[in-house]
């Protein structure tokens, strides 16, 4: 089918495949940019105007009670573990 056309016709074509190439990445890279640019202003305009408050409650800390109940559960665990192994070893 290229065989078909005229040198000229298919360069001419090639030409315009080309340019609307450069064309739409060129469109593509300049909307990315923008938004690129348009977004940081954005947050810097909001951090400007309503910056956020920051939290000074006071961390506090586990009490031994929960520590031991941690304890007794995690022996728990490891008991439901170890039969349900000796079980599938069976």
């Amino acid at each position: 089918m290229l065989n078909q056309l005229p040198r000229e016709l298919l360069l001419e074509q090639v030409n315009n495949g080309l340019i609307l190439l450069v064309l739409g990445m060129g469109v593509v890279f300049l909307f990315l940019t923008l938004l690129v640019f348009t977004t940081k202003l954005l947050s810097f305009t909001v951090n400007r105007y309503f910056p956020q408050k920051v939290s000074t409650a006071p961390v506090k800390r586990m009490a031994s009670s929960v520590n031991s109940a941690h304890e007794a559960q995690s022996g728990e665990i490891v008991a439901a573990i170890t039969a349900a192994l000796a079980r599938s070893k069976r």
